[in-house]
Protein backbone atom coordinates (compact mmCIF):
# COMPACT_ATOMS: atom_id res chain seq x y z
CA UNK A 1 0.00 0.00 0.00
CA UNK A 2 1.95 3.38 -1.21
CA UNK A 3 1.98 6.09 1.16
CA UNK A 4 2.20 9.29 -1.89
CA UNK A 5 2.76 11.93 0.69
CA UNK A 6 5.53 11.80 3.33
CA UNK A 7 3.37 11.20 6.35
CA UNK A 8 0.38 11.57 4.21
CA UNK A 9 -2.51 8.89 4.12
CA UNK A 10 -2.24 5.63 2.96
CA UNK A 11 -3.61 4.43 -0.68
CA UNK A 12 -5.05 1.07 -0.79
CA UNK A 13 -5.38 1.33 -4.59
CA UNK A 14 -7.56 3.11 -7.39
CA UNK A 15 -10.85 1.52 -8.98
CA UNK A 16 -12.13 2.47 -12.36
CA UNK A 17 -15.38 3.40 -12.65
CA UNK A 18 -17.22 1.31 -15.65
CA UNK A 19 -19.18 2.12 -18.08
CA UNK A 20 -21.86 0.01 -16.73
CA UNK A 21 -21.52 2.07 -13.36
CA UNK A 22 -19.52 -0.57 -11.04
CA UNK A 23 -16.57 -0.31 -9.52
CA UNK A 24 -14.30 -2.85 -7.96
CA UNK A 25 -13.38 -1.67 -4.13
CA UNK A 26 -9.79 -2.64 -3.53
CA UNK A 27 -9.11 -5.71 -2.18
CA UNK A 28 -7.01 -4.47 0.58
CA UNK A 29 -9.67 -2.10 1.42
CA UNK A 30 -11.84 -4.58 1.38
CA UNK A 31 -10.07 -7.06 4.24
CA UNK A 32 -9.24 -4.26 6.33
CA UNK A 33 -12.43 -2.85 6.60
CA UNK A 34 -14.08 -6.67 6.13
CA UNK A 35 -16.47 -4.54 3.94
CA UNK A 36 -18.33 -7.95 2.80
CA UNK A 37 -19.19 -8.83 5.87
CA UNK A 38 -22.57 -7.29 5.09
CA UNK A 39 -24.40 -7.68 2.20
CA UNK A 40 -25.25 -3.78 1.88
CA UNK A 41 -22.47 -1.25 2.63
CA UNK A 42 -22.75 3.20 3.52
CA UNK A 43 -22.24 5.80 0.91
CA UNK A 44 -21.81 8.72 2.35
CA UNK A 45 -20.42 12.07 0.60
CA UNK A 46 -16.74 12.52 0.80
CA UNK A 47 -15.06 15.99 2.03
CA UNK A 48 -15.05 19.15 -0.17
CA UNK A 49 -11.90 18.91 -0.92
CA UNK A 50 -11.80 14.91 -2.24
CA UNK A 51 -14.98 14.39 -3.34
CA UNK A 52 -16.08 10.72 -4.27
CA UNK A 53 -17.61 9.22 -1.68
CA UNK A 54 -16.69 7.20 1.82
CA UNK A 55 -17.59 3.28 2.52
CA UNK A 56 -18.40 1.74 5.87
CA UNK A 57 -20.77 -0.88 6.96
CA UNK A 58 -22.92 -1.11 9.64
CA UNK A 59 -21.15 -3.61 11.76
CA UNK A 60 -18.36 -1.11 11.85
CA UNK A 61 -20.51 1.95 12.19
CA UNK A 62 -23.18 1.31 14.40
CA UNK A 63 -21.41 0.34 17.17
CA UNK A 64 -19.17 3.53 16.96
CA UNK A 65 -19.58 6.97 18.38
CA UNK A 66 -20.84 8.00 15.01
CA UNK A 67 -23.59 5.06 15.12
CA UNK A 68 -26.37 8.47 15.97
CA UNK A 69 -26.24 8.66 12.25
CA UNK A 70 -28.41 5.01 11.90
CA UNK A 71 -30.38 5.34 15.14
CA UNK A 72 -31.02 8.76 14.18
CA UNK A 73 -32.22 7.58 10.80
CA UNK A 74 -34.41 4.11 11.01
CA UNK A 75 -34.84 4.29 7.18
CA UNK A 76 -31.49 3.87 6.44
CA UNK A 77 -30.35 1.42 9.49
CA UNK A 78 -33.24 -0.90 8.07
CA UNK A 79 -32.48 -0.03 4.50
CA UNK A 80 -36.00 0.43 3.87
CA UNK A 81 -35.35 3.90 2.12
CA UNK A 82 -34.68 3.28 -1.83
CA UNK A 83 -31.03 1.89 -2.90
CA UNK A 84 -28.81 4.55 -3.44
CA UNK A 85 -31.55 7.03 -2.38
CA UNK A 86 -29.29 9.89 -0.51
CA UNK A 87 -30.88 11.08 3.24
CA UNK A 88 -29.39 14.57 4.42
CA UNK A 89 -28.22 14.10 8.16
CA UNK A 90 -26.25 17.05 9.50
CA UNK A 91 -24.32 18.42 6.13
CA UNK A 92 -23.61 14.98 4.85
CA UNK A 93 -25.63 13.10 2.96
CA UNK A 94 -25.63 8.93 3.00
CA UNK A 95 -27.13 6.08 1.13
CA UNK A 96 -27.22 2.57 1.54
CA UNK A 97 -25.70 0.00 -1.58
CA UNK A 98 -25.69 -3.82 -2.27
CA UNK A 99 -22.22 -5.22 -2.17
CA UNK A 100 -21.09 -8.50 -4.27
CA UNK A 101 -19.01 -11.33 -2.27
CA UNK A 102 -16.42 -9.87 -4.42
CA UNK A 103 -16.78 -6.14 -3.66
CA UNK A 104 -17.92 -4.79 -6.83
CA UNK A 105 -20.93 -2.37 -5.98
CA UNK A 106 -22.83 -0.70 -8.46
CA UNK A 107 -23.99 2.73 -8.69
CA UNK A 108 -27.27 4.06 -9.93
CA UNK A 109 -26.92 6.74 -12.80
CA UNK A 110 -28.80 9.26 -10.25
CA UNK A 111 -26.29 8.44 -7.44
CA UNK A 112 -23.29 9.11 -9.75
CA UNK A 113 -24.74 12.37 -10.88
CA UNK A 114 -24.93 13.69 -7.19
CA UNK A 115 -21.62 12.46 -6.32
CA UNK A 116 -20.20 14.18 -9.77
CA UNK A 117 -18.78 10.70 -10.49
CA UNK A 118 -18.51 10.12 -14.63
CA UNK A 119 -17.85 6.54 -15.97
CA UNK A 120 -14.34 6.94 -16.58
CA UNK A 121 -13.02 7.94 -13.67
CA UNK A 122 -10.19 6.32 -11.83
CA UNK A 123 -11.18 6.46 -7.89
CA UNK A 124 -8.31 6.67 -5.41
CA UNK A 125 -8.98 4.34 -2.14
CA UNK A 126 -8.38 6.27 0.81
CA UNK A 127 -7.44 4.99 4.56
CA UNK A 128 -9.59 7.60 6.26
CA UNK A 129 -10.32 6.00 9.55
CA UNK A 130 -11.18 3.35 11.59
CA UNK A 131 -14.92 2.80 10.58
CA UNK A 132 -14.69 3.97 6.52
CA UNK A 133 -12.14 4.47 3.90
CA UNK A 134 -12.82 6.74 0.96
CA UNK A 135 -12.92 6.66 -2.60
CA UNK A 136 -11.46 9.89 -3.34
CA UNK A 137 -12.66 11.55 -6.90
CA UNK A 138 -10.47 14.93 -6.90
CA UNK A 139 -8.60 17.47 -5.41
CA UNK A 140 -4.48 16.96 -3.92
CA UNK A 141 -4.16 13.87 -3.27
CA UNK A 142 -5.54 12.43 -7.05
CA UNK A 143 -2.72 14.77 -8.79
CA UNK A 144 -0.09 13.27 -6.52
CA UNK A 145 -1.72 9.63 -7.41
CA UNK A 146 -1.51 10.48 -11.03
CA UNK A 147 1.94 11.61 -11.05
CA UNK A 148 3.40 9.28 -8.60
CA UNK A 149 6.30 7.12 -9.77
CA UNK A 150 5.39 4.43 -8.18
CA UNK A 151 3.35 1.02 -8.27
CA UNK A 152 -0.82 1.91 -7.23
CA UNK A 153 -2.82 -1.19 -7.38
CA UNK A 154 -5.56 -0.52 -10.03
CA UNK A 155 -8.30 -2.54 -9.90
Amino acid sequence: MPQITKDGKFIFGKSLMRQDRTVQLPTQAMEEYDITADTKIYLFTGSKKTGGFCITRKGLLLPSTLGHILTDNPNLQNYTCGCGEFIKYKGRFYCWLDISETGIIHLKKETMDFLDIKPGMYLLAIRSSNIAFTMGAKGPLIEKAHNYEGVIPEF
